[in-house]
């Protein structure tokens, strides 16, 4: 169970976020909503360890952890950036093995056998350059690169955004199933906030770096302040 204790943080000077507190339990997708610049990417480049904590504590199974990006990979968080962020000059395959460098040598092809088997395209494109994809493909490239590492906690930025809307479902879909299959915890943040409520088993809506409402995706979704705010029509960003 990942937990975050009244943490601030920002940028130099700049504090973005002020006093979260936020319950992440295990095998359960976990929403973040909020408008352009409420803070929801600083929040999860915070507990990457990107953004370094100003106070507050994150915990992980009780233990802080630590603030350096790669100790927080080693942890078993693991982030998928918005904008996707390939290595667009090298294969699928290639990708897909930068995101295995913990992940014992022995241990590589079942991991790569279970993100074919999330991402069945990734398997037919193995040895294409992946700048050469489209755009949902590199979407599914993307996170397929961050499953690589086994992570106990999942962290995604904005996973539909760029992406049409048949494709942004099918990452969607997918995102369910590692919930589902692989009782994976996921922390999403995303742009489209109806999706993401109905996807979340709870949810946080972020407003100037503060947590202003939370409650269940189905709780978020019913609450006349959110339905105002943020399904009239999808948040952009």
């Amino acid at each position: 169970m990942l937990e975050i204790k009244n943490l601030h943080s920002g940028y130099g000077k700049i504090e973005v976020l002020h006093d979260i507190n936020i319950l992440v339990p295990d095998c359960q997708i976990i929403g973040v909503i909020g408008r352009n610049g409420a803070g929801k990417s600083t929040l999860l480049n915070t507990i990457s360890g990107i953004v370094k904590v100003g106070s507050g504590e994150i915990l992980l199974d009780g233990e802080q952890i630590l603030s350096a990006a790669h100790k927080v990979v080693r942890s078993g968080i693991i982030q998928v950036p918005e904008g996707r962020r390939i290595f667009p000059s090298l294969t699928v395959k290639e990708n897909l093995i930068m995101g295995a460098y913990l992940v014992p040598s022995n241990a590589f092809d079942e991991r790569l056998e279970e993100v074919f088997n999330l991402f069945p395209v990734l398997k037919e494109r193995i040895n294409q350059q992946s700048g050469t994809l489209s755009g949902g493909e590199q979407q599914m490239l993307a996170m397929g690169r961050g499953l690589m590492g086994n992570p106990k906690i999942l962290l995604l930025d904005e996973p539909s955004l760029g992406l049409a809307p048949i494709l942004f479902r099918q990452v969607f879909e997918m995102i369910v199933r590692c919930n589902q299959e692989q009782g994976m915890t996921i922390i999403l943040v995303e742009q489209n906030a109806r999706m993401a409520l109905k996807m979340s088993h709870y949810a946080y809506v972020l407003e100037d770096g503060q947590i202003v409402i939370q409650g269940t995706g189905e709780e978020l979704l019913n609450d006349e302040r959110v339905q105002s705010a943020y399904l009239g029509a999808s948040v952009n960003g």
